[in-house]
């Protein structure tokens, strides 16, 4: 997925070069921009690399919405499916779009950086479909798709304020993606926040995703998942 902003990548100044595992050295923002927007050598090494790096690029199990089709580098074809799918950005895309933003990347953190990134946008995901199916209940016919998404790292959500000012860190990214949920567009919000790092994980993150409120409707989603989380206990295990 070649978004505005990801989170994996900072967002802020240059970091240092091998310093730390992939996810403490280059924070969290996103250099990769859209693929229309992204120059024909976006997957072509660079002068002055230490070695190549992998162009192949690993298909989500995003499907691309219909009102919005994504460019032909971002979404192909499914060899398994009719249905198109977004498109990860390569370990030489990542280093590419990162030299011009001016940092200096490791290749060698470049695997890691990418499977990072690519599994925290699976998670991501699977979050906006548990909040779908609740909204779908019994019409199994409903299948989200995601039509576009924007990186806004520095544009705090109104919840995330909120929390900051009851103690809690700002998250360290943002993105809002638009999913199309049987031919209507849903925006949803998604706050990236640093986690405790754990000995089998040391670049946790906790995603919080929800509808942005955008209508009463999204409102009373939140509400009606909300009550569902406290009735089922999740709070004393999370």
């Amino acid at each position: 997925m070649l978004a505005s902003g990801c989170p994996v990548i900072g967002g802020g100044a240059p970091p240092p070069v091998g310093n730390g595992p992939p996810a403490a050295s280059y924070g969290g923002g996103c250099p990769v921009v859209g693929a229309n927007q992204m120059p024909p050598s976006a997957n072509t090494p660079l002068p002055g690399q230490s070695k190549p790096l992998s162009t192949w690029r690993e298909q989500s199990s995003i499907p691309t919405g219909t009102s919005g089709a994504a460019p032909p580098q971002q979404a192909q074809p499914s060899s398994s499916s009719s249905d198109e799918v977004w498109v990860y950005p390569s370990q030489q895309m990542f280093y590419n779009a990162m030299r011009r933003k001016g940092w200096t990347p490791s290749e060698d953190d470049m695997a890691a950086v990418v499977a990072i990134h690519n599994a925290v946008n699976e998670r991501a995901w699977r979050e906006i479909q548990r909040w779908e199916e609740v909204q779908a209940g019994a019409d199994s016919s409903m299948r989200p798709r995601l039509v576009k998404f924007r990186g806004r790292p520095q544009d705090y959500s109104p919840k995330a304020r909120l929390l900051n000012l009851l103690g809690y860190g700002l998250p360290f990214d943002r993105h809002d993606w638009i999913v199309d949920r049987d031919g209507r567009e849903v925006r949803y919000v998604i706050d990236f926040y640093n986690a405790a790092p754990r000995s089998d994980m040391p670049a946790a993150m906790h995603l919080d995703v929800r509808p942005a409120l955008d209508s009463p409707g999204a409102l009373w989603e939140r509400l009606r998942m909300q009550m569902g989380w406290v009735a089922s206990g999740r709070w004393t295990r999370e």
